[in-house]
C-alpha cells in the first residue's frame, strides 16, 4: 500500500491544490478578518451611545440662551434618569465651527445653540422619553437628540459588511469543497487502472479513500498555512495603520486575541474540510466505477 500511496501522489492534478488552497485561505482570513472587525467596530457604537443624548437649547439672544441651559441643566440634576449632564464648552463649539465659520466662530453675538451632553442611567427609551419631557418643560426651545439615531446608518453600515463578509467565508468553504471533489475525482479518473489492479490485491475503498484523504490534507495543509500567513501578515499591517490614525470608532476595528486565534484556527478547519470532502468524493466514486 505505501507504493501504491507514492503513485497517487505523483497526480499532477492533485498537486494544483496546493496553489489553490493558498489563494482560497489567504481571501478566507481576509473575508473573516473585515467580518470580526466590523463586528467590533459596531459592538463599540452601541457601547458608547447608547443611553446618551444631547440637549441643544436653540435660543438667538446669548443672554437668554445662557439662561435657558442654566435651568434646563438644573431640571437635569434634579432627574433620577440622569447619571451626568455636561455643558460644552462655547469655546469648544467656536473651535469645532471655524473650518466654515472663521473667525466669526468665536464672535459671542452668533447665535449658537447651547449643548449639554447627558449620559442616563437607563439607556432604554422609556427613560429617555421621561428626560425628553422633562427638557421640554424646562426650556420649550430646547431640542433632544438620541445620539443612536445620528450613527444608526454608520451601525447598519457596519453591520451589513459583518454579514457580507460571512456569507464570503462560507462560500469560499464551499467552492473550497467543490475544488477538493473535483480534484479527487480527477485522480481517481487518472489512477483507476491502478486503482482497480490495488482492488484485485485486496485494498478495499477505505484504503484507497485513505490515500486521497492524505494527499488532499497535505495540499491544504501546506496551501492553506502559506496562504493564511500572508493573509495575517496583511491583516496586521493594516491593524498597524489603522491604529496610526487614531480614530476612535476605526480603534474598534482592532481585533482582539480570541479573534487573532479564530483567523489563525481558519487553515485547521479548511483541513479538515478538504479531508471529508475528498474521503466523500472518493468513496462515492468508487462505488459507481468499480
Amino acid at each position: 500500500m505505501s507504493g501504491a500511496g507514492r503513485v497517487l501522489d505523483e497526480a499532477g492534478g492533485l498537486g494544483a491544490m496546493t496553489g489553490v488552497m493558498a489563494v482560497m485561505l489567504f481571501l478566507t482570513v481576509l473575508a473573516a478578518a473585515i467580518g470580526l472587525g466590523t463586528a467590533g467596530a459596531a459592538r463599540l457604537v452601541d457601547r458608547q451611545l447608547a443611553g446618551r443624548l444631547t440637549v441643544q437649547v436653540v435660543v438667538g439672544e446669548p443672554g437668554a440662551r445662557d439662561a435657558a441651559a442654566a435651568r434646563v441643566l438644573a431640571a437635569l440634576g434634579g432627574s433620577p434618569d440622569v447619571a451626568r449632564a455636561n455643558p460644552v464648552d462655547q469655546a469648544e463649539l467656536a473651535r469645532l465651527l471655524r473650518p466654515w465659520l472663521g473667525d466669526d466662530a468665536a464672535n459671542p453675538e452668533l447665535p449658537v445653540p447651547a449643548l449639554i451632553d447627558v449620559d442616563l442611567r437607563d439607556p432604554g427609551d422609556a427613560a429617555a422619553a421621561r428626560v425628553a419631557g422633562l427638557v421640554r418643560r424646562a426650556e420649550p426651545a430646547a431640542r433632544v437628540d438620541r445620539r443612536e439615531r445620528w450613527m444608526s446608518p454608520v451601525n447598519r453600515f457596519l453591520r451589513t459588511l459583518t454579514l457580507t463578509a460571512g456569507a464570503l467565508v462560507l462560500l469560499m468553504a464551499s467552492a473550497a469543497a467543490a475544488v477538493v471533489v473535483l480534484a479527487a475525482r480527477a485522480g481517481l479518473e487518472t489512477h483507476r487502472a491502478t486503482i482497480e489492479v490495488m482492488h484485485m490485491l485486496g485494498a478495499t475503498d477505505v484504503q484507497v479513500a485513505r490515500l486521497f484523504q492524505r494527499r488532499m490534507a497535505r495540499d491544504a495543509a501546506l496551501g492553506g498555512g502559506a496562504g493564511a500567513l500572508a493573509a495575517l501578515g496583511v491583516v496586521a499591517l493594516l491593524g498597524g495603520q489603522v491604529q496610526a490614525l487614531g480614530s476612535e470608532l476605526l480603534g474598534g476595528v482592532a481585533l482582539s486575541p480570541k479573534e487573532w486565534a479564530v483567523l489563525a484556527a481558519l487553515p485547521l478547519v479548511f483541513v479538515a474540510l478538504a479531508t471529508a470532502a475528498a474521503r466523500w468524493a472518493v468513496l462515492r466514486r468508487l462505488r459507481r466505477i468499480l
